[in-house]
C-alpha cells in the first residue's frame, strides 16, 4: 500500500525520455541558448537606443559579463551533476521553495519568459532572412519589410514568415526529438563557423576593404549629405572606455547570452555519461565568450573604435543595411559565394536558437505536468517518438501569438527585452537555491564554493534587475499602444506569469486533494528519470 501511494505522487514512474544527448549535442544546446549569432546581429538596435555611446567598449562588456557568470557557470555546473533531470532548474528550486513559489518562479522565469524569447528570435530571424537579402543585392518591398523589425506595414509580411519557419521547426521535433537536437547540433556547428567566417573575412579585407565597403554604398545621411566612411567616424565624440558606461549594456549580454546556461541541465535525465553533465556547461561558456569577444574586437580593429560606435548608432546605416557584424563582413568580403555562405550562417544561428528552445521549454513544461503542478495532460510522451506532443504544441500556439501581437501592435523586437526581467529574477532565485543547497547537502570545499557562487548569482541578477527597472525605454521600447508603453504590458505579462503560476498550483492541489493526491508530496522528493 504505501508503494502504491508513493508512486501516485507522480504521474508515472518514468518520463518516458530516452538517453541520447551527447556531449557534442549537450554543448551546442547551450551555445543556443546563449545565442552569440542573435547578439552580433541586434547590438545595433541597442546601440542606437542608448542616449550615449561614447565609453561603451562592447569587448570589455563582453568580457565583464562573462567573468560575472562564472559563479553561475559552478552552481549549474555542480547542482546539474547531482541533480540530472528533466527539467533542471525547475527541479533544483521547486525542491528548495516547494511547489507553490518555486514552481511559480519557475513558470514565470523560464517558461512564460522565453515564449516571449521566442517571439523576439522568430523576430530577429526574419530580419536575418531581409538584411541577408539585401545584402544580396536583393531591393524588393519585401525585402525591406522583413529587414527592418517595426517597418511600416511590414507586420503582415514579418508575421507571415516568422510564424511559418516556427511550425516546421516545431512539426519536425514531434516527428522525432533525434532530428530536433541535430537541427541545433548542425545549425550551431555552421553558426559558429560563420562567426569564425566573418572574422577571417573582416582581417583580409582589413581597414581599407571596411572604408571601400561604406565609400561605395552611396548613401545619404539625415542632413542630405553623403554617407562616407570619414563622415561617420568624425562624428563620434568621447573616450573608447569607461567602466560606467560599458557596465550600463550589460542588460543586453544577459538578454542574449552569458546567464543562458541551463539547456544542458535542462535535458539532464536524457544525458549519456557522467562528463557530458560535468562539461558542458562550463565548455559552451569558454567557446561562446571567445567567439563573441573576437567578433567585436575584429570589428573595432579593421573598422577602427570611432567609425563603429557611429557607425552603431547611425539610422540610416543600421535601417537600411541592417548594419552589424554579418552584414559589414558580408560586404566587405567581395565575393558572392562568401556573402552567401555568411548569411546563410547568420539565418541558421536564429534556426538554432528556435530548434533549441521548442527542446528545452518543452522539457520544462514536461516536468512541472509530470509534478501535477501543471495538468498531467501536458507530461504525455508519444512511446513511438519519445516526443512531449502535448507540451510542444503550448509552445507552439503560445510564440506564435506573441510573435502577432509584437508584429502588429509594436512592431519593435525590443518591446520583448522587457519581459527578460523574469529571467534575472529567476536566477536571483536560482543562486538562493545554491546556498540553501551547499548548508544541506554539501561538505567541505564545495559547500563553501557553492554558497559563495550562490550568494555572487544573487547579487549579480540583483543589479542587473535593477538595470532593467532603471531603464525601461532602452530595456524595452518608447513605443505606446493608447499611450501605454511597451514595457508596462511586459511587466504585466511577468506578474501575470507568476500568479499563474500559483493559480495553477492551488487549482492542481484542490482538484488532486479530492482523488487523494497530495501534488505538494512531489516536491518533497527528487522525481524519477
Amino acid at each position: 500500500m504505501a508503494d502504491k501511494a508513493k508512486a501516485g505522487v507522480f504521474v508515472r514512474e518514468s518520463t518516458g525520455l530516452v538517453k541520447n544527448v551527447s556531449l557534442l549535442d549537450a554543448i551546442t544546446l547551450n551555445m543556443g541558448n546563449m545565442s552569440a549569432g542573435a547578439a552580433l546581429a541586434t547590438i545595433s538596435f541597442t546601440m542606437l537606443a542608448l542616449p550615449s555611446v561614447a565609453g561603451v567598449n562592447l569587448v570589455y562588456a563582453s568580457i565583464i559579463a562573462f567573468l560575472l557568470s562564472i559563479p553561475q557557470v559552478v552552481v549549474y555546473s555542480i547542482i546539474g551533476r547531482r541533480i540530472k533531470r528533466t527539467g533542471g532548474d525547475y527541479v533544483w528550486v521547486s525542491r528548495t521553495f516547494g511547489g507553490a513559489f518555486g514552481g511559480s518562479l519557475s513558470f514565470m522565469g523560464y517558461v512564460l519568459e522565453t515564449q516571449a524569447y521566442f517571439a523576439l528570435i522568430v523576430l530577429a530571424l526574419v530580419s536575418a532572412i531581409g538584411s541577408v537579402a539585401l545584402a544580396m543585392g536583393n531591393t524588393s518591398t519585401f525585402a525591406l519589410n522583413l529587414a527592418v523589425p517595426g517597418a511600416a506595414g511590414a507586420a503582415g509580411d514579418q508575421f507571415a514568415v516568422g510564424a511559418s519557419i516556427f511550425i516546421v521547426i516545431i512539426l519536425l521535433n514531434m516527428a522525432n526529438p533525434k532530428i530536433g537536437y541535430k537541427m541545433v547540433t548542425v545549425t550551431i556547428i555552421l553558426g559558429i563557423l560563420g562567426i569564425i567566417g566573418g572574422i577571417i573575412t573582416l582581417l583580409a579585407a582589413g581597414h581599407q576593404g571596411v572604408m571601400n565597403f561604406i565609400n561605395d554604398l552611396g548613401l545619404t545621411g539625415s542632413n542630405n549629405q553623403p554617407l562616407t566612411y570619414q563622415s561617420i567616424a568624425s562624428s563620434f565624440t568621447g573616450s573608447s572606455f569607461n567602466l560606467g558606461a560599458t557596465i550600463s549594456i550589460l542588460p543586453f549580454f544577459a538578454i542574449f547570452v552569458y546567464p543562458w546556461i541551463n539547456a544542458g541541465p535542462a535535458v539532464g535525465s536524457e544525458l549519456k555519461g557522467t562528463g557530458t553533465a560535468k562539461w558542458n556547461v562550463p565548455l559552451a561558456s569558454i567557446i561562446v565568450v571567445i567567439l563573441l569577444t573576437s567578433a567585436f574586437g575584429t570589428m573595432y580593429y579593421v573598422g577602427g573604435f570611432d567609425f563603429i560606435q557611429a557607425a552603431f548608432t547611425n539610422p540610416t546605416l543600421v535601417y537600411n543595411i541592417s548594419f552589424n557584424f554579418w552584414t559589414l563582413a558580408m560586404g566587405v568580403s567581395g565575393n558572392t559565394a562568401v556573402e552567401l555562405f555568411l548569411g546563410l550562417a547568420w539565418i541558421l544561428w536564429n534556426v538554432g536558437i528556435l530548434a533549441y528552445g521548442v527542446i528545452v521549454i518543452s522539457r520544462y513544461l514536461l516536468a512541472q505536468a509530470f509534478d501535477r503542478f501543471l495538468p498531467a495532460s501536458i507530461a504525455y510522451v508519444n512511446p513511438k517518438t519519445g516526443a512531449p506532443l502535448v507540451a510542444q504544441s503550448i509552445v507552439l500556439i503560445l510564440t506564435v501569438s506573441l510573435v502577432g501581437a509584437v508584429s502588429y501592435l509594436y512592431g519593435s523586437l525590443q518591446v520583448l527585452y522587457a519581459a527578460v526581467i523574469a529571467a534575472m529574477i529567476y536566477f536571483a532565485f536560482i543562486g538562493v537555491t545554491a546556498v540553501i543547497q551547499a548548508q544541506r547537502h554539501e561538505t567541505g570545499n564545495t559547500r563553501s564554493i557553492l554558497t559563495i557562487c550562490g550568494a555572487l548569482m544573487v547579487v549579480v541578477f540583483g543589479y542587473i534587475t535593477y538595470q532593467f527597472l532603471a531603464s525601461p525605454a532602452i530595456w524595452g521600447t518608447e513605443a505606446t499602444v493608447s499611450g501605454i508603453p511597451g514595457y508596462y504590458l511586459a511587466y504585466l505579462y511577468v506578474i501575470g506569469s507568476f500568479v499563474a503560476g500559483l493559480l495553477l498550483y492551488f487549482g492542481g492541489k484542490a482538484y488532486y486533494a479530492r482523488r487523494g493526491i497530495d501534488i505538494s508530496l512531489a516536491f518533497k522528493e527528487i522525481p524519477p528519470e
